[in-house]
């Protein structure tokens, strides 16, 4: 990808691509885990993660607490042991605490010079607004599941984002984490794609379900990719 003067609006993922959710989620669920006498390592409990996730989000809507609940309940059916109200709320209830990545605000803030920005989160509106401080710039747009009633990968989802962002198809570039979610449907419609390949040092996909569809460009964080852009 060279022609990077044609974006006017870049979009990104939020968990995992500018939060580290998979530290916030090991946090969680790995003294869950523990309380109720199982180890499991983190590759295991990541991987169960983005098969639960993406299992409560492919049915009927339903709001991200709500998503987030049925992963605590399957991995406790996974495991055979019973979950307090407490315990079936903690993932949604620590989202608020999960941080940035150590680049997310400096790339930001550089990219927020050239372009107009956008989120476009699987994520109920009020837990977003956890989160937003936490990204360092003002976003001109923000696209939720909440607003949409559907998740990605679904091409609602990027149909609606388009409207909001109100630029046509070669202007915008999506820069995401996940290649299911994300990348895949995103060049379905003809939308350019960065992919953060932010466990490029690690073996496995982590929180997200895995993918063979490649992106128009790869990089391992933020930084690097504002060095690609020559800012």
């Amino acid at each position: 990808m060279r022609d990077f003067e044609r974006f006017e609006v870049i979009t990104f993922d939020c968990y995992g691509t500018l939060i580290d959710w998979e530290t916030g989620i090991l946090r969680v669920l790995r003294p869950l885990l523990q309380r109720h006498g199982h180890e499991r390592s983190d590759a295991q409990i990541l991987e169960r993660y983005a098969q639960l996730e993406l299992q409560a989000e492919s049915s009927h809507y339903k709001s991200y607490r709500k998503v987030l609940r049925n992963v605590v309940v399957g991995f406790a059916a996974d495991l055979a042991f019973e979950v307090s109200d407490v315990e079936r709320r903690c993932l949604e209830e620590s989202l608020a605490d999960w941080q940035a990545f150590p680049d997310t605000a400096q790339a930001l803030g550089k990219l927020a010079t050239r372009y107009r920005l956008g989120v476009l989160s699987n994520v109920d509106d009020d837990l977003f607004t956890t989160t937003a401080p936490k990204l360092g710039v003002k976003l001109d747009h923000l696209v939720t599941a909440q607003q949409v009633g559907a998740y990605k990968p679904s091409p609602q989802f990027f149909h609606q984002a388009l409207e909001v962002v109100a630029a046509p198809k070669h202007a915008v570039l999506h820069v995401a984490q996940s290649l299911h979610h994300d990348v895949a449907p995103a060049r379905r419609l003809g939308i350019a794609t960065v992919w953060v390949n932010r466990r490029h040092d690690r073996d496995g996909f982590g929180a997200t379900v895995p993918s063979r569809v490649q992106a128009d460009l790869e990089v391992p964080d933020l930084q690097t990719l504002v060095s690609r852009l020559d800012l």
